[in-house]
C-alpha cells in the first residue's frame, strides 16, 4: 500500500488535516511578524576615547594604536578601522561574519575586560574608554518635535515627557533624542575687573565646585532614632550662582557676567521643514513585531495630545511600521495577482475542474508554509514574501503531474483512483527527487555565512518549506481530491481517441522527430548558441543590490573640514530649503554635524563632522526620485558654491553607500595623502563621477601660538596651564556642574564675548607671581599651519579611502570598470611598503560571492548524487547535466532584451534556474524509463515520454514564468524575475528537446523501422 493509497483508505482523516492545516494558516497569517527588510546582524561595536588637546597623530600613536593592540587579541575579529581626530578616537571592530547573533553579548563582554585591562597605561588625561555595542541598533520610529516660540529646552522637555511614557508602550526597547542642545552655565568675566579686585580663577573654580553636587552629611542619633542631616547651601537658580561669595565682600555678581545659555559649538542641529527640532528615536524589543510596537506608539500618542502644549508639533521622520504596511501589502497583492495568474493559466491549459483543483492546493501550500514559518519564527518581510512569488509555479509542478495522470485517465474512461494510485507510485521518488534538488539550488544562500545570506536567507526556507509541502500534499490530497472531482468525457475510439492527437502534439512530436534524427545539427546549433551568450555576457550590466524603492533619498552636504557646525547648516537650509520647493516633496528634515539615527538597517550613519550635513527628503512616490535628485545637484553649483553637495538613493540590502573605492595603506600618513591625491585626481577627470572625496577629507587650519619656554617658566606657566588660559579665552573652561532636576548642566567659565576673537588678548594667573600675566608676553609669535583632522586605519595600518559614486543611469560596475585601468597604473607606481586595494560594492559583491562558492560543489555533487540514486545510471545522470551549461542562453538573452544588470539577485535567479531545470528533466527521464520498462521501444519511449510529459512541464514552465510577472516591476526582484522568466521559457525547450537529443545521442537511439510511435502512446 502506497502513501495514495492510504490516504483513500483514511479519507475523512485526510481531508480532515488539510482543513486543520488551512485554518491554522489563516490564524498564523494574522499573527505572523511584519518587517520591511529581514533582519542582518551588525557584528560591530565601537570604543570611544577622548584625549583634550591631542592632535590626530598624537591620538593615533598613544591612544587609538594601544586600544587596537589590545582588541585583536580578542577571538573572531575580522577587521579593526579606526579613525583619530584631534581630541577624540574612534575604534570599531568588526567580527568575522560566522559569528552568531546569539554569541555577540558575551564576546563584547570579552571586549569590555580588554578595553579595561590596557585603559591605564593610556596617557595621562586620557578619558576611560567606552565600549559601545549598540552601534547595529535600529530606530524604527523616528519623529521630530518642533514648534514655534518654544525654546530647546521647552522642546526637550517635553521630548523626554514622551520618551518616559512611549517607554512602557510594547516591544519598545530604547528611547534616544538627538539634537538635543546642551544648556551651560556661563560665567564670563573680564580680566581687568579681575585684577582691580585681586581675584584669581582658582578662587572662583574653588568656589563653585561642590555647590550643587549632593554630599553625605551624616546621621544623628537622638534616643532611639536616627536622623539624616542635610545642610542647605546648595544653588539652584542663576540668581544664586550671583550670590555666591567668592572672596570678602565679593560675590560672584560682582566680577562675571553669569547667564544659563546654550552651548553656542553643538554636537548636531536637527530641523524638519525649517523649524529647530528634536529628534526621538524608538527602537524596536529584540525579537519584538515592529508593527506591533508602532501600532502601540500611536496609540499611546494620541492618548498624550491632551498633555501636548499648543504649538508643539510632531512630525514622522520614518515610520517603519507605516513602511512595513506598505511594503507587505503591496507584496501580498502580488501574491494574490501570481496566484490568479498561475490558476487562470491552469483553468486555461487544463479545464475547470482541474485548474480549480491544483489553484486549490496551491492555496494550501501557502497557507500550510505560513503555519510552518510561524513555528519557525520567520516573519513576512521582503525576501520572504518574494520567495512565495518565486516558488508559486514551482509549487504546482508536483500536482500537475498527478492531476495530469488522473485527467488523462478519464478522458479514457478508465479508474481515476486507480491512475491517481499508480502514478504516485511511478513518480513518488522522481518527484521527491525533483524537489529536493530545487530545494538545493537555493541552498548555497542557505549556507552563505556572511550579512548578505543572512539577508536573503529566508528565501532559501521559505522556498524549501513550500516545495517540501507540496510534495507531500501532491502525495496524499492532491490524489483524493483528483479522483474525486476530475470529469472528463470518454473520448471517441479510433485515432482520434489518443490523448495526444491534437494539432499542438503532433507539431511537437514531428520538431522532436527531425531534431532526434539530426542530432549533430541541433547539437552544433545549440553550442553556437552557448559561445554566443558567453561572448552576450560581456555586454550584460553587473550591479550588487539595487536601490531602494523607498519614496524618500538622501542629500549629502560637505563643507571643508574646520567650518563651523552653524556655517555648515546654513548652507543646508538653503538646499532644504530648495527642495521643499520642488513638486513631488512632502517633507525635509535636516541634520548637521552628524548624520540621522540609524532608521534603517541598510544605512550607516554618518560620525561626527561639523563639516557635514544631511537632508532627508519625503517625496509622493519613488518614481520622482530620480528628476528631483537631478534637480537638486544641479541647482546646488549656484546655491551653495562652497559645499560638495550629492543625491543619493537608499540601497536594498547590505553595502556601502560609496561604491565605488579604493584602500591605499602604507605606514606614513605623509605618503598616504600624497598617493591619496593623486588617486582623486584620476576620479575628478573622469566627468561622470560624484562624490569623489577620501575618507580622510581635507586639512584644517592650526594656530599655533609659539611658547617661550624660558619666559613661561619664570613666571611659573606650564604648557598645562597656557592651554587652559586659551580654553578659558575661547570656548570656556568647565570648573563644575549644576544639576537643575535630572539634567547636569556645566559650569563653563569664559571670557566676554568681546574678547573671544583676539586670543592674543588672553591672560593666565600665575600663582608664583599671584598675578594675571597677558599670554602675549609669553608668545614669540602666532604661527599658522594646517593639521589632519581624520587620521584612519585599517587592521592596524594607515589607510585612506579615495571614493566615489557614478551618476544616475549608470552602474558601479560599468564605472569601475571605466576608471580601474588607470588607478591600477597608479597603483603600481606606489613605493615599498604602500599598497591599494578594492572596496565598495566591487569587494561586497565578491565577498557575497566567495561564501556562495565554497558551497556550489558540495551542492552540485549532492544533485548528481540524488539523480544517480533515483535512475541509478550513469548516463541518465549525463544527459540530464548536460543541459545546464545551455540555461546560459536564456539568461543573457534575458537580460539584454529586458536591459537588467546581473547582480547578486539575478545570480539566486540563475541558481533557481538550474533546480527547475533539473526538476523538470527529472520528470520526463522517469517517462521514458517508465515507457522501456513497459516494453516499448527505445526511440518510440523518447518520443512518446516528450509527447505525454509536454502539457505537465510546459504547465509548470508556464506558471512559474506568469506568476514571477507581479515582480518585474519591483527594483529588488526585477533582475531575477527577468532571469528566471526568460531563462525558465528557455529551459523548458531544453527539457523537451535537448533532453530526448542527448539521450538519442548517448544511447545511440535509432528510429525503428516499423510502426509509429503515437500507437504505442495510445496503447499506454
Amino acid at each position: 500500500m502506497n502513501i495514495a493509497e492510504l490516504c483513500f483508505e483514511k479519507k475523512t482523516v485526510t481531508i480532515g488535516l488539510a482543513l486543520a492545516l488551512t485554518v491554522a494558516g489563516v490564524l498564523s497569517y494574522f499573527k505572523l511578524g511584519r518587517l520591511e527588510d529581514p533582519e542582518f546582524t551588525i557584528r560591530c561595536a565601537q570604543v570611544l576615547t577622548v584625549y583634550p588637546g591631542a592632535t590626530a597623530q598624537e591620538v593615533a600613536e598613544r591612544v587609538t594604536d594601544p586600544i587596537e593592540t589590545a582588541v585583536q587579541r580578542l577571538g573572531r575579529v575580522r577587521h579593526v578601522t579606526s579613525v583619530s581626530a584631534p581630541g577624540k578616537s574612534i575604534v570599531l571592530v568588526e567580527l568575522q561574519e560566522t559569528t552568531a547573533g546569539d554569541e555577540l553579548p558575551q564576546i563584547w563582554d570579552e571586549l569590555r575586560r580588554k578595553v579595561g585591562d590596557m585603559a591605564s597605561t593610556l596617557p595621562e588625561g586620557c578619558s576611560t574608554p567606552l565600549v559601545n555595542d549598540d552601534y547595529g541598533d535600529v530606530y524604527g520610529v523616528f519623529y521630530a518635535i518642533s514648534g514655534d516660540g518654544y525654546t530647546c529646552a521647552d522642546l526637550k522637555r517635553h521630548a523626554k515627557l514622551m520618551r518616559k511614557e512611549l517607554l512602557l508602550c510594547t516591544d519598545v526597547a530604547r528611547i534616544d533624542l538627538i539634537g538635543d542642545r546642551q544648556e551651560t552655565i556661563e560665567i564670563a568675566f573680564s580680566r581687568a575687573r579681575l585684577a582691580a579686585l585681586g581675584i584669581t580663577p582658582s578662587q572662583i573654580a574653588a568656589a563653585l565646585r561642590g555647590q550643587s553636587v549632593p554630599e553625605d552629611a551624616g546621621d544623628l542619633r537622638v534616643a532611639d532614632k536616627t536622623i539624616r542631616i542635610h545642610p542647605t547651601g546648595s544653588l539652584s537658580s542663576v540668581a544664586e550662582f550671583r550670590r555666591l561669595l567668592i572672596a570678602e565682600n565679593v560675590y560672584l555678581g560682582d566680577v562675571a557676567t553669569v547667564s544659563r545659555v546654550y552651548d553656542d559649538n553643538p554636537s548636531v542641529l536637527v530641523k524638519h521643514n525649517g523649524k529647530p527640532s528634536i529628534g526621538l528615536g524608538i527602537s524596536t524589543a529584540k525579537g519584538g513585531n515592529v508593527i506591533v510596537m508602532g501600532e502601540a506608539v500611536e496609540r499611546r500618542m494620541r492618548e498624550l495630545v491632551a498633555e501636548t502644549p499648543i504649538g508643539i508639533e510632531v512630525n514622522v521622520i520614518s515610520h517603519q511600521a507605516t513602511s512595513v504596511k506598505t511594503a507587505v501589502g503591496g507584496f501580498v497583492e502580488n501574491l494574490i495577482e501570481s496566484v490568479i495568474l498561475v490558476v487562470a493559466v491552469l483553468l486555461f491549459t487544463m479545464g475547470m475542474r482541474s485548474g480549480l483543483l491544483i489553484g486549490g492546493i496551491l492555496v494550501l501550500t501557502v497557507l500550510a508554509t505560513v503555519f510552518v514559518m510561524d513555528l519557525q519564527g520567520l516573519m513576512f518581510e521582503r525576501i520572504s514574501l518574494g520567495a512565495f512569488i518565486i516558488a508559486l509555479g514551482m509549487l504546482v509542478d508536483n500536482a500537475i503531474v498527478i492531476v495530469e495522470a488522473v485527467l488523462v485517465a478519464a478522458q479514457r474512461g478508465e479508474s481515476k483512483r486507480g491512475a491517481a494510485i499508480a502514478v504516485v507510485k511511478q513518480t513518488q521518488w522522481s518527484l521527491l527527487g525533483g524537489t529536493l534538488i530545487a530545494v538545493m539550488s537555493f541552498a548555497p544562500i542557505g549556507a552563505s555565512q556572511n550579512s548578505t545570506g543572512e539577508y536573503c536567507r529566508s528565501l532559501f526556507l521559505v522556498i524549501g518549506i513550500s516545495l517540501l509541502i507540496s510534495w507531500v500534499l501532491a502525495l496524499t490530497v492532491t490524489p483524493l481530491l483528483a479522483a474525486r472531482f476530475i470529469v472528463a468525457p470518454p473520448l471517441r475510439p479510433g485515432a482520434a481517441s489518443n490523448p495526444y492527437g491534437g494539432l499542438f502534439y503532433r507539431a511537437y512530436r514531428r520538431f522532436l522527430e527531425w531534431c532526434i534524427d539530426n542530432r549533430f545539427f541541433t547539437l552544433f546549433a545549440l553550442v553556437c548558441l552557448l559561445v554566443m551568450s558567453i561572448l552576450g555576457f560581456g555586454h550584460v550590466k553587473q550591479n550588487f543590490f539595487p536601490d531602494s524603492t523607498r519614496p524618500q533619498f538622501m542629500v549629502h552636504v560637505w563643507m571643508p573640514e574646520g567650518t563651523f557646525v552653524d556655517r555648515t547648516d546654513e548652507r543646508v537650509q538653503k538646499v532644504a530649503a530648495a527642495a521643499r520647493k520642488l513638486p513631488g516633496v512632502t517633507g525635509v528634515s535636516t541634520f548637521t554635524g552628524m548624520g540621522a539615527m540609524r532608521f534603517l538597517l541598510t544605512y550607516t550613519p554618518e560620525d561626527a563632522d561639523p563639516a557635514y550635513g544631511l537632508v532627508l527628503v519625503d517625496v509622493e512616490s519613488d518614481g520622482q526620485i530620480a528628476g528631483l535628485m537631478e534637480r537638486i545637484e544641479s541647482g546646488a553649483a549656484a546655491l551653495v558654491p562652497d559645499a560638495m553637495v550629492s543625491c543619493q538613493r537608499f540601497v536594498l540590502g547590505p553595502g556601502d553607500a560609496q561604491k565605488i573605492q579604493m584602500r591605499i595603506t602604507g605606514p606614513d600618513p605623509k605618503v598616504l595623502r600624497d598617493l591619496g591625491e593623486k588617486a582623486l585626481a584620476v576620479l575628478r577627470a573622469d566627468a561622470n563621477l560624484k562624490e569623489v572625496q577620501s575618507d580622510w577629507r581635507n586639512r584644517a587650519d592650526l594656530i599655533e601660538p609659539v611658547v617661550s619656554e624660558m619666559r613661561a617658566r619664570k613666571l611659573g606657566l606650564a604648557r598645562a596651564d597656557i592651554a587652559r588660559a586659551f580654553r578659558r579665552a575661547t570656548e570656556g573652561l568647565a570648573v563644575g556642574t549644576y544639576l537643575d532636576g535630572d539634567e547636569q548642566l556645566p559650569v563653563v567659565l569664559r571670557a566676554p564675548k568681546a574678547e573671544r576673537a583676539d586670543v592674543e588678548s588672553a591672560w593666565a594667573w600665575s600663582d608664583r607671581l599671584g598675578v594675571s600675566v597677558p599670554l602675549a608676553q609669553l608668545l614669540d609669535g602666532m604661527r599658522m599651519s594646517s593639521e589632519e583632522m581624520r587620521m584612519r586605519r585599517r587592521d592596524r595600518k594607515y589607510c585612506i579611502t579615495v571614493k566615489c559614486n557614478p551618476v544616475d543611469g549608470q552602474t558601479a560596475s560599468e564605472a569601475f570598470d571605466r576608471i580601474r585601468p588607470a588607478l591600477e597604473r597608479l597603483g603600481k607606481s606606489f613605493p615599498p611598503g604602500y599598497a591599494y586595494e578594492w572596496g565598495g560594492e566591487w569587494e561586497n559583491s565578491k565577498e557575497a560571492n566567495e561564501h556562495l562558492a565554497p558551497t556550489f560543489v558540495p551542492i552540485l555533487a549532492l544533485m548528481v548524487l540524488t539523480v544517480l540514486m533515483l535512475f541509478n545510471s550513469v548516463k541518465k545522470t549525463a544527459v540530464i547535466f548536460l543541459t545546464l551549461p545551455l540555461i546560459v542562453v536564456g539568461v543573457v538573452a534575458g537580460l539584454l532584451l529586458f536591459d537588467q544588470p546581473f547582480g547578486f539577485m539575478a545570480l539566486l535567479g540563475f541558481l533557481s534556474l538550474v533546480g527547475m531545470q533539473v526538476k523538470n528533466a527529472i520528470v520526463l527521464m522517469d517517462e521514458i524509463s517508465a515507457n522501456l520498462d513497459r516494453g516499448l521501444a527505445p526511440y518510440a519511449a523518447v518520443v512518446d515520454a516528450g509527447v505525454s510529459r509536454l502539457r505537465p512541464v510546459a504547465n509548470a514552465s508556464l506558471t512559474t514564468v506568469l506568476g514571477m510577472l507581479p515582480l518585474v516591476a519591483d527594483a529588488f526582484y526585477s533582475a531575477m524575475a527577468v532571469t528566471i522568466m526568460v531563462g525558465l521559457a528557455f529551459a523548458t525547450v531544453l527539457t523537451m528537446v535537448v533532453i530526448p537529443v542527448n539521450y538519442a545521442f548517448l544511447y545511440k537511439v535509432r528510429r525503428e523501422p516499423a510502426g509509429p510511435s503515437a500507437k504505442a502512446v495510445g496503447a499506454a
